[in-house]
């Protein structure tokens, strides 16, 4: 085979790869395909997100009661028996509301523990429409169990369907579940269905108190076809700034289970834009590949302890699905990849094949590729940031161009290291410039091995580097397709994270995409090395990158198909008389900036409103002041049995339609005792045991009440003797278009509800006294 050859069947293989490790892990379905009933459907599962996600349903409106009587109606077209479950719920971090669950029971023939269905039927305040969150989970749910009983099967188990409520506020639906429901004792394992997202793989990423190999081995068992998941899922899932109901089953009832989320195309989560025309209906079909295989296992086999001791890493190949080892591997795994190291480097000395100045040399383009992809890539979205400020806007930071961004920041890095690497590579020392990318991946995967165990997979491509290390040192001339071949796990295993990173967590972390692709790409030196003309290739990834970023140049400004995310909020302080227009943009724009021509003017107080990523007012300005009805309160000091506390009942009653109701105090001041409609909060997790919510403060805003209808807010608390505080009130209701007086035109069809925060709301501040 010639050299020519032998160097395009290596690239076209790593190509091939890399393609695959993108568009080749899920399913890809048609839409108008006809399937028989007994099978799930992606059509009839997506005219369900069709007919759920027509309006915004959030907890407290009508279009939320409409959601839940549809679920209702198609849950007893299938002959269910349906239930609902409604409490007070009063999460550890102050968050009330009154959740509707929506439960339904699959009998089994046997007498062991359940199988529960999970997802929320409620969309996030105030302005998403909820397709994929979790209109999705919803569709999923109903299309599995209705193709299930088509099938005529019988399960074993019991299967519970839960479409639980009041998730987006505080998984309170989840809680009452489990604290007060007689069913959660029934549950042996959840399978949870989400989405961050409205495209992409949806991910599998398990949940448990214990060690994951029974959940695991049984997953496997199930045989799903396209499982995507790994044990660093989890650990990242975790550094998100979001939990699941599942979450609130492991952590309150000891409860087992799988999560099952796509989190691509992130710009549309929690956003007026989560529409079913977004919804990925591969995203979809791949829920559905998990819940029917899933299902049909678990309803037939044994949940009765599906705990273990000991923990698995797991991570996907191709054709073999997941592959996993115990935890008990990590070290012996990394020693032996260490003497193998060490072994094959100290071969390549005896044979004269590495010399020491040209190992220790062949560390400076990886740092030097490191250090300048990364700082580069950083400076690319600073720069994206000063050229096009409307970035600021994307409250979650992900823009709707921003994959162009992750492709330009990953080229941009490649054209760096193969610059880099080709200035240094000299006949005779490609071995030597291997040996330092080596050693990085394997402290690296020390370091992981210590602090982030989920990783300790990273290992797995180094064993099969040192391999192709060897082979360089013993057959240099070895044939590129075999070095191709011995790269694939390095490109399955890491690829994808390249994007999922920025994804996840937002563009102003896309210099990690820069130094996973320097990371990656080194793991490929040993075909890379023998390319002859890595300059060129560095110049093409060069131009590949400029095409990128002026492709990205050209999506950046809002349009109808990018609509832009503004805000507006109206808020009238009662006891100072003062009204004023507020907004969270960095910039206004043509809808909202006529009413802030004399911001100047006004000094107002801007409060925090909880918001997921706590944004403050950034424009204030005089408005005409309109009529708010102001709240009923009643303050009623009463006797206490402590002679050193004084206790108080307070009641809150709206005298308008609210959607939410805000309590603000001073974190110094803890209260000895607090309840809030008959509930207490309930303590942090073990690592922040000695913070409440109530009693041991570390936030100002006191209590967050999501009433449904007009519920009055009853409050019992206690103080030390003599402590008079005065308590701030806050009440939200989102009819600022809705106001006569206001006369608030409507938002164009470019633009979108600023999402995440308090928005087109009337709000009215008073407060009260203890005394």
């Amino acid at each position: 085979m010639s050299k020519k050859i032998q160097a395009l069947l290596s690239f076209l293989i790593l190509v091939a790869a890399i393609f695959w490790s993108f568009y080749g892990t899920g399913p890809h379905v048609e839409l108008q395909q006809d399937i028989p009933a007994e099978e799930f459907s992606v059509k009839r599962a997506f005219s369900h997100v069709e007919a759920l996600a027509q309006e915004p349903h959030y907890v407290g409106s009508a279009a939320h009661r409409k959601v839940r009587n549809y679920i209702v109606s198609e849950l007893e077209k299938m002959g269910l028996l349906v239930q609902t479950q409604e409490a007070y719920s009063l999460n550890k971090k102050g968050l009330l509301t009154r959740p509707q669950n929506i439960l339904a029971r699959i009998e089994g023939s046997g007498n062991g523990k359940s199988l529960l269905l999970l997802t929320h039927y409620d969309s996030a305040m105030h302005s998403s429409f909820g397709a994929s969150d979790a209109g999705s989970g919803i569709a999923t749910i109903l299309e599995g169990v209705r193709a299930f009983l088509a099938s005529g099967k019988t399960p074993k188990n019991d299967i519970i369907l839960l479409f639980s409520d009041a998730e987006e506020l505080g998984l309170n639906g989840a809680d009452i579940f489990v604290e007060e429901h007689p069913w959660a004792k029934d549950v042996g394992l959840v399978l949870n269905f989400e989405s961050r997202g409205s495209g992409g793989d949806s991910l599998m990423f398990l949940e448990t108190n214990d060690g994951n190999r029974r959940l695991l081995e049984e997953f496997l068992e199930a045989g799903v076809e396209y499982p995507v998941g790994n044990s660093l899922v989890y650990s990242i899932y975790k550094m998100m700034p979001n939990d699941t109901d599942l979450t609130v089953m492991r952590e309150q009832g000891n409860i087992n289970g799988f999560n099952f989320a796509f989190i691509d195309d992130h710009f549309d989560y929690h956003t007026a834009t989560d529409l079913p025309v977004n919804l990925d209906i591969n995203s979809l079909a791949h829920q559905g590949e998990y819940l029917m295989p899933l299902l049909n296992y678990f309803s037939h086999n044994s949940l009765e302890d599906m705990s273990s001791e000991e923990d698995m890493i797991f991570f996907n190949l191709p054709v073999l699905d997941l592959v996993m080892y115990p935890f008990s591997w990590i070290w012996p795994m990394l020693l032996l990849a260490a003497v193998g190291f060490l072994a094959v480097i100290g071969f390549g000395f005896y044979k004269k094949h590495l010399q020491i100045s040209a190992v220790f040399k062949g560390s400076l383009p990886l740092l030097l590729s490191l250090v300048l992809g990364g700082l580069l890539s950083y400076g690319l979205w600073e720069l994206a940031l000063y050229l096009y400020p409307q970035y600021l806007e994307m409250e979650h930071g992900f823009t709707y161009n921003g994959y162009f961004y992750i492709a330009a920041a990953a080229f941009l890095s490649l054209a760096v290291a193969l610059y880099i690497y080709n200035a240094f590579r000299k006949p005779g020392n490609e071995a030597a410039l291997f040996v330092a990318p080596l050693f990085f991946w394997l402290l690296l995967s020390l370091l992981v091995a210590v602090f982030l165990q989920g990783a300790a997979y990273f290992i797995v491509p180094v064993f099969f580097g040192i391999i192709q290390l060897f082979l360089m040192l013993k057959k240099p001339r070895l044939e590129l397709p075999v070095q191709a071949l011995l790269s694939l796990p390095a490109i399955f295993l890491f690829t994808d994270f390249t994007v999922r990173f920025p994804v996840a967590l937002g563009l102003k972390i896309i210099f990690v995409t820069a130094i996973l692709t320097v990371l990656l790409w080194v793991l490929l030196w040993p075909v890379f090395s023998r390319y002859s003309k890595l300059q060129l290739l560095g110049f093409l990834s060069f131009l590949t990158f400029l095409v990128f970023f002026m492709v990205a140049h050209f999506t950046a400004d809002f349009s109808a198909e990018r609509p832009r995310p503004n805000s507006l909020v109206y808020v009238y302080d009662k006891e100072r008389d003062v009204a004023t227009w507020n907004s969270y943009d960095h910039q206004l724009d043509e809808w909202n900036a006529p009413y802030f021509e004399n911001a100047s003017e006004v000094v107002s107080e801007k409060p925090e409103f909880s918001s997921k990523y706590g944004s403050a007012f950034r424009h204030t300005a005089v408005a005409p002041k309109v009529e708010v009805p102001a709240p009923f309160i009643s303050v009623e000091k009463k006797a206490s049995i402590n002679p050193e506390e004084d206790a108080y009942s307070v009641k809150i009653a709206p005298n308008r339609q609210i959607n939410r109701l805000e309590l603000y105090l001073d974190r110094n001041f803890d209260f000895r005792s607090f309840t809030a409609n008959g509930n207490e909060a309930p303590k942090l997790q073990p690592e922040f045991s000695e913070l409440h919510v109530f009693k041991n403060r570390w936030n100002d805003r006191l209590l967050e009440y999501y009433p449904v209808s007009r519920d009055t807010l009853r409050l019992v608390m206690a103080v030390e003797k003599g402590m008079h505080p005065t308590i701030q009130l806050y009440e939200s209701a989102y009819d600022l278009f809705d106001h006569p007086q206001l006369d608030v035109e409507p938002r164009g069809p470019e633009m979108i509800p600023r999402p995440f925060v308090l928005n087109d709301a009337v709000i009215l501040k008073s407060s009260f006294k203890l005394e």
